[in-house]
């Protein structure tokens, strides 16, 4: 019969301007001078001709081509209805192939999906959104393949491009959903393991290729493509990890953490440096946290990124584990293999900003998409980054499906928040008239503060258990709680204020610290505003700062001395602990993310004796109540005293249930022992030496107190008693009421 379809469709389709193809390309039921038909069309570029043919009877039907660059159609006047069918094309190279056609499939997602995204609330827009392998009901058949779909709104068309269809734009052009936003298309036949991107056609016209927001899998760098991936089916075996998990309440729990990056923990140097794998990482790590006492692990951000040396921290994939160490389900089988040991995992995650790198996700569309369009609000000079528009419902469900993605698919333990300082102040790091205030004309970002407020709210209501902590280093108030309270509900707050005012004063000759006293002090005075972590992160080991042990002053033995001094204090001072992975056996060298740490350095008995002396003070961490129970309760804290300047000694009590619960600590910062020196205790009875820094099994000189001592009845430090004791050099000492 003659031809159905008009010029102008035609071209619309040529040109690959047409924003539904599916009104045009497949089959469609006619009404032709009154009698039923079926016209079937097609786009086939290079195709020399094109038949289609019945899935039940193998008929087939030649096609007319409309056009020299590949438009076919075919009129079939004895059916009625559309039917199952199958295309197949010809070439001039003789090769033909058989396949069913993307455009004969209804959308793969519904209307609800729809309006969920567009307001924000698609809790699992991963399940949607990106690729996806599918099982589609065609007629009488169930055919799989693979769901293609992502939000790109300003386009004025997308296509998804990959190594089935040689990358070529024009073939599988997608559909746009309505009003939402969203463009999709199944592919029958594709499996696991293909690379793909989306090629976008923006208002202008130019050609962009993005890989995919919402991927599971991405090419290893430098390649930028995403791939395929079915992350279901990994037989988890956690289920008595996840079920205490949910009945955990961390603020009464010890939790001291272990950072960690997972590429430069330990390399293969037999295979030239190569990176390991989750696989092999897993029992190596696990090994080490268990044995050094930890109870989580905390991991650099393993979110896929292109650089290296960004550390992980300039993200272009939110929902997809690096590749650079494995699969997917490697890094489940990490997960799992962690949780099997009784190693909680924490991911760090960066909501604050994105890399612009061409792949990703700035100007998705060829519009400022997922960042500002004015560079006041959207752009970090500082780091050459951009800020993610919080205040547009389909971004804030992108990055909280990302989140609540980690927590479900990979049975994460807690997410530690990026640069939260940065998402609360629009003038973060900016000049005056470089920044745009709000509409109260003030300085704080409305839009991402209740991004983070909804944030932690949802994950810890679908997933109880999981921690939400905060690396904010400013004074803004209640960031840990709850936000019936006016608080942001992160659970924990990293402590940079104590770690600041604390590395500030170790730097000093011990000489001169009776004239910094106060920095020791002072973070007492706001301790139990939040629900703190002390910290020794990876951002005070790089950058020219030298690692822990070289900020020290004094000699060889004073610079150990220093830091286990440090620890002690850290580790039996009110708050969680983080401490990051070589500066707890006193590597000397800055972190280098290029190669491994210097394991070689525990051969000697300076630096294994830092890490003993960091696993003893993890056992008495969890093992007393008293360090624990009350970190985040101003009960469990009390100074016997802060103000021995001139010795540079401060002392202090932790409080577990009750008064009888009760441990005492006293920190020499000098490196003069000091004989007989009195302490204020609370009770009277015998007091057990629990922990003294300066014990020769750590490398110290071992002055102690043989044990521990009985109180005597004088009245010190405003206590009823007090007990004489032997202060070592550079030393903490604690002591324990037993009878």
């Amino acid at each position: 019969m003659k031809q159905v379809i008009d010029k102008a469709s035609i071209e619309a389709i040529i040109a690959t301007d047409h924003h539904d193809p599916f009104q045009i390309l497949g089959a469609h039921q006619k009404d032709i001078n009154g009698e039923p038909c079926v016209v079937v069309r097609a786009f086939l570029p290079d195709a020399v001709k094109t038949e289609v043919v019945e899935v039940e009877n193998g008929k087939r039907h030649l096609m007319t081509k409309l056009h020299d660059q590949g438009f076919f159609e075919v009129v079939i006047p004895d059916k009625k209805e559309v039917f199952a069918y199958r295309l197949k094309p010809y070439y001039e190279s003789g090769l033909s192939s058989e396949f069913y056609d993307s455009y004969a499939f209804m959308p793969t997602i519904g209307e609800m999906d729809q309006y969920l995204f567009s307001q924000g609330n698609h809790h699992e827009l991963y399940n949607k959104l990106g690729a996806h392998i599918s099982v589609q009901q065609y007629f009488k058949d169930k055919l799989g393949g693979v769901a293609f779909a992502v939000w790109a709104p300003n386009a004025r068309r997308v296509s998804v491009i990959g190594d089935f269809n040689s990358w070529d734009g024009r073939r599988h052009v997608m559909r746009a959903l309505g009003s939402s936003g969203i463009w999709e298309i199944f592919v029958p036949g594709l499996s696991v393991g293909q690379n793909y991107k989306f090629e976008v056609k923006t208002k202008e016209g130019y050609l962009l290729e993005k890989a995919d927001p919402y991927a599971f899998y991405a090419e290893l760098r430098p390649k930028t493509a995403s791939k395929v991936y079915d992350i279901s089916g990994f037989e988890w075996t956690d289920s008595d990890w996840m079920e205490k998990r949910g009945k955990t309440n961390w603020r009464k729990e010890p939790v001291s953490i272990f950072e960690c990056h997972l590429g430069s923990f330990t390399r293969n140097f037999d295979e030239g440096n190569r990176f390991l794998t989750y696989r092999e990482l897993a029992p190596l790590i696990a090994e080490y946290v268990l044995k050094l006492g930890y109870t989580h692990l905390e991991l650099m951000p393993i979110t896929e990124h292109p650089l290296d040396i960004s550390w992980g921290y300039q993200v272009t994939s939110y929902f997809a584990p690096t590749s650079r160490f494995g699969s997917p389900k490697d890094f489940m089988y990490f997960v799992n293999y962690m949780h099997e040991n009784g190693i909680g995992v924490i991911l760090d995650w960066v909501p604050a900003h994105f890399p612009k790198d061409a792949h990703g996700l700035a100007k998705f569309d060829g519009t400022p998409l997922y960042e500002h369009s004015d560079p006041r609000e959207g752009e970090h000079k500082d780091w050459g980054t951009l800020i993610f528009n919080f205040g547009r419902n389909e971004v804030k469900n992108f990055l909280i499906s990302s989140a609540l993605f980690w927590m479900e698919k990979y049975h994460i333990d807690g997410i530690r928040v990026d640069a939260v300082a940065s998402m609360l102040y629009r003038d973060y790091s900016r000049k005056s008239g470089e920044w745009v205030p709000n509409k109260y004309g003030g300085r704080e970002n409305l839009e991402a503060i209740e991004f983070l407020k909804y944030l932690n709210d949802i994950s810890q209501k679908l997933h109880p258990g999981v921690l939400c902590i905060a690396e904010e280093s400013t004074a803004f108030p209640g960031v840990s709680q709850p936000c019936q309270n006016g608080g942001l509900s992160f659970n924990f707050k990293w402590n940079m204020g104590w770690m600041n005012d604390t590395l500030s004063y170790f730097k000093h000759d011990p000489v001169y610290r009776k004239y910094h006293h106060n920095d020791l002090t002072f973070p007492l005075v706001y301790a139990f505003s939040e629900n703190f972590i002390y910290v020794l992160s990876h951002d005070e080991v790089v950058h020219g700062k030298g690692n822990i042990i070289n900020k020290m002053p004094g000699d060889f033995w004073q610079k150990f001395a220093n830091v286990r001094l440090l620890y002690s204090m850290m580790w039996t001072m009110p708050g969680k602990k983080l401490l990051f992975m070589g500066t707890d056996f006193g590597q000397w060298n800055e972190w280098d993310s290029n190669q491994s740490l210097d394991w070689y350095l525990l051969d000697y008995d300076s630096h294994s004796g830092l890490q003993r002396l960091v696993t003893h003070l993890n056992y008495l961490y969890k093992s007393e109540s008293s360090l624990h129970l009350n970190d985040c309760e101003p009960y469990g804290f009390e100074w016997i005293s802060f103000d021995d300047v001139e010795n540079s000694t401060i002392s202090w009590l932790r409080r577990g249930e009750n008064n009888d619960d009760v441990t005492v600590y006293v920190a020499n910062f000098t490196p003069v022992p000091r004989q007989g020196y009195r302490l204020g205790v609370p009770q009277k009875g015998y007091y057990k030496e629990i922990l003294n820094s300066d014990s020769e099994m750590y490398f110290g000189s071992n002055i102690g107190n043989f044990g521990g001592c009985w109180s005597e009845d004088v009245h010190w430090n405003h206590k009823p008693q007090s007990i004489s004791i032997n202060l070592p050099p550079l030393a903490l000492v604690g002591f324990k009421l037993t009878e």
